[in-house]
């Protein structure tokens, strides 16, 4: 029986550790194509990473940032028409009460964005189609981005809007779960090891 709920608590950390990666954790606009993150908006679409050079090197990430430290956005454009409008940058404090479940609809209800904007950027269009954004998170917390840029042609605003988390905190890393499982792994031999030969058959 005590195996049996030890395998069951393993099982459950690992899906967790697993689950917990930066790939997996897209929300929002921001969906895993399975060759990497993308960002959607209506009909426009770019490839989408963030990176954390003073503290992961070359490291990737969809969304949530493990540290508190210099940030890059890049969006690498999809779409030959994207490039010939200016696109705007925010990024927010996430205020809402939806947590990660906040959209366009909701951010637009704020009314004035500026009290609760922490960066902003216009960037006019750009003929090689790559947008980097830098921004250095003083604080840890619960931030939204927002990415927004005009139809072409006609009088139509297009917004992607994606929910984050920088600075997570160590129990919730994968790192932090794996190790604990290699530890729980560790302890279940050395217990089965001290126990007499009758109950090791019966588990």
């Amino acid at each position: 029986m005590r195996n049996l709920c030890f395998r069951t608590v393993l099982s459950t950390l690992l899906l967790y550790a697993l689950s917990g990666t930066h790939v997996l954790w897209a929300h929002g606009s921001v969906v895993d194509s399975g060759e990497g993150c993308v960002i959607q908006f209506d009909f426009y679409s770019a490839h989408f990473s963030i990176f954390q050079p003073q503290t992961r090197q070359h490291e990737e990430f969809c969304e949530d940032l493990p540290d508190v430290t210099e940030s890059v956005f890049v969006l690498e454009y999809r779409h030959d028409s994207l490039r010939e409008v200016p696109v705007d940058f925010r990024i927010m404090r996430n205020t809402s009460e939806l947590g990660r479940f906040v959209r366009w609809q909701d951010i637009e209800a704020m009314g004035d964005l500026t009290e609760h904007t922490v960066f902003y950027q216009r960037s006019s269009p750009r003929a090689d189609g790559v947008l980097s954004i830098l921004f250095n998170f003083t604080e840890p917390g619960d931030y939204v981005g927002i990415v927004s840029a005009p139809h072409p042609t006609l009088d139509l605003q297009y917004h992607a809007v994606f929910p984050f988390r920088v600075g997570q905190p160590f129990w919730q890393q994968s790192w932090f779960l794996i190790a604990l499982m290699v530890v729980l792994i560790q302890g279940a031999r050395v217990w089965r090891r001290r126990q007499p030969p009758t109950q090791q058959r019966l588990a």
